[in-house]
């Protein structure tokens, strides 16, 4: 069968390689180049956000170190904090903090005792400020110092006087920058980004609103591109630690700057192409519903003969109807032959169907009415072998007795009969006990050839046969039924030259006990073979055609099977498979 015989591969196979080719080469080249190169772009802008953001904080820091070294070595800043006088020290730090335009400017004495301070926390706080104390051991430091807003970077030296016993503490020159909503607007300026400072684990100043600020307060740490969905739009982010704790700085904790970019936003600019291949897709689903409405024409025309004649079915009911095959071209389409055997089948089977259970409902009449005739024959032959008595006396004539004795014996012929179609038509009970097969066949056999009535049977039995439980009498019937019609079939088909042989063997095999019958009569023809264990069945003018069906239903009511085992110009044999029980055989090997 050809890839392409079939309507439903043709179909898929020419819209799927459309579809697939022009809307997976417009998504390929939109996804792979396009989507690629904007989010590199975007995680390279965001490295460099990053990037300016700690250079700018750096330049800052690095520039208030150097001043603040400055500062705090020229002689007039030196002998006004000698003077631990807050008035004295007060203008030249408001003078100096001009000059840098520092946003937090702040000097204390030895002690740590606050000199001036602008825009500084509380008085009793600085000199608990690590910057403050590492300046007043003697190390320069950088801390960050809480403010309203924001935080302070600040950058603590210490006023030395040198001298000839050493390096002479005088006090701590603390000068710093905020990191507040003002610093991160203009860093958002630089960097065309939003920015969040977050210190202790809380944002403390950011150009997002507040709102989003717990969302994105957990991405301290992360060095890698993290992605928040901010007011439905697609953030991406990174975090760069500002100052880790350390010695050198006191032990203050790490701040970090956060740094955001909306990814909607800068994708934003593939909405031209993701309409263009809109319209690509769109232009290729019409191409394709156009390619399969011309493609499902090839098959119209034997869809439309299997419509019609399933509609034929419907009204008329005539089940013998056929569909013909389409005949062969080069596009044939399997599924339309397929359907229409399918069908031919299907109505084959229902009228096959119809056949068997017409079959079954007549048997099943006739059974009833069997039932009744044969109830109502008895009784007569009851009364008329009765009025035989007189015949039967020795004062008859001869002529007499004789006619008696026919009589008689076509009055037991018919009252076998109706027990027969009484057997058949009744349901049967069994009385299963263990049994021993060979003797039920030899019990069989004699039943059939009483002593003298022609030639006995040749009996095989297999001595080690197990015993099985069954109904002995039920099988003992059945086997009579079968040896009957054997013996019947040899004696019909015997010649001067050729004596009627049946046999009888019994045989072990596996977990079943078999029973072969065969004989050398002229076997059965093959219309016949299917039919043998119907009920009312029979090639003989005087059969009643019930005795195999009899033997069929004791046998397979015993759990065991009975089929024609062979037949030809030789004979036939009948093989009955009765399953060994395996209590029966334990009890047979003790025994």
């Amino acid at each position: 069968m050809s890839i392409i015989s079939s309507l439903s591969n043709r179909i898929f196979f020419a819209t799927a390689l459309l579809a697939v080719v022009s809307i997976g080469v417009a998504v390929y080249r939109v996804n792979v180049a396009v989507t690629a190169q904007a989010e590199r772009e975007l995680q390279r802008g965001l490295d460099e956000a990053a990037t300016l953001v700690e250079n700018y904080r750096r330049t800052l820091i690095e520039h208030y170190r150097r001043e603040a070294r400055l500062i705090a070595d020229l002689p007039k800043l030196k002998a006004a904090v000698e003077t631990n006088d807050p008035p004295t020290v007060e203008p030249i730090a408001r003078e100096y903090r001009q000059q840098l335009e520092a946003d937090l400017f702040v000097i204390t004495g030895r002690g740590g005792r606050l000199l001036a301070a602008i825009d500084a926390p509380a008085a009793e706080h600085v000199a608990r400020l690590d910057g403050v104390r590492a300046a007043l051991a003697g190390r320069e430091a950088v801390s960050f110092w809480p403010a309203a807003g924001g935080v302070r970077e600040v950058v603590s030296v210490p006023i030395l006087l040198l001298g000839p016993g050493g390096p002479e503490l005088f006090g701590t020159l603390n000068i710093g920058f905020a990191l507040d909503a003002r610093a991160a607007a203009r860093l958002k300026a630089l960097t065309a980004s939003e920015i969040a400072f977050l210190f202790d684990g809380e944002i403390q100043a950011s150009t997002l609103p507040r709102e989003h600020w717990p969302a994105i307060a957990d991405l301290a740490g992360r060095p890698d591109a993290t992605h928040r969905q901010l007011d439905g739009e697609e953030y991406v982010a990174v975090s760069r630690a500002l100052l880790r704790a350390s010695p050198a700085n006191g032990g203050t904790p790490a701040g970090t700057t956060i740094v955001l970019r909306s990814r909607t936003e800068r994708l934003r600019v593939l909405s031209g192409v993701h309409k263009a291949l809109a319209a690509t897709a769109l232009i290729a689903v019409l191409a394709a519903i156009g390619l399969s409405f011309a493609l499902a024409r090839t098959v119209t025309r034997p869809l439309g003969v299997i419509t019609n004649a399933m509609r034929e079915l419907a009204s008329s009911g005539d089940l013998t109807h056929r569909i013909p095959e389409p005949p062969a071209t080069a596009w044939d389409d399997e599924d339309a032959k397929l359907l229409a055997r399918t069908f031919n089948t299907m109505t084959a089977s229902i009228a096959r169907f119809q056949r068997e259970a017409a079959q079954r409902e007549r048997l099943s009449s006739l059974g009833r009415l069997s039932t009744v005739i044969a109830h109502e024959i008895r009784n007569p032959l009851m009364i008329i072998k009765s009025a035989l008595r007189p015949l039967k006396r020795e004062s008859a004539t001869p002529e007499l007795r004789k006619i008696g004795e026919d009589i008689e014996e076509e009055i037991a012929r018919l009252n076998r009969i109706v027990s027969d179609v009484l057997d058949f038509a009744r349901p049967i009970r069994f009385e299963l006990a263990p049994a021993d097969l060979n003797v039920i066949c030899q019990d069989a056999a004699r039943a059939v050839w009483p002593e003298g009535a022609g030639q006995a049977p040749d009996i095989i039995v297999e001595p080690a046969l197990p015993i099985v439980v069954t109904d002995a009498e039920r099988l003992r019937h059945a086997l009579i039924n079968v040896l009957t019609n054997a013996r019947h079939a040899a004696e019909a088909h015997a010649t001067p030259g050729r004596a009627a042989r049946v046999s009888l063997t019994t045989e072990r095999r596996g977990a079943t006990a078999r029973i072969t019958v065969r004989d050398n009569g002229p076997g059965i023809t093959a219309d016949a073979l299917p039919r043998v264990f119907e009920p009312f069945f029979t090639t003989k003018r005087t059969g009643s055609g019930i005795g195999l069906a009899i033997a069929r239903n004791i046998i397979e009511g015993l759990g065991g099977t009975i089929a024609v085992a062979a037949s030809g110009a030789r004979g036939t044999a009948i093989a009955v498979e009765l399953p060994v029980s395996p209590q029966a055989e334990a009890r047979s090997v003790s025994a």
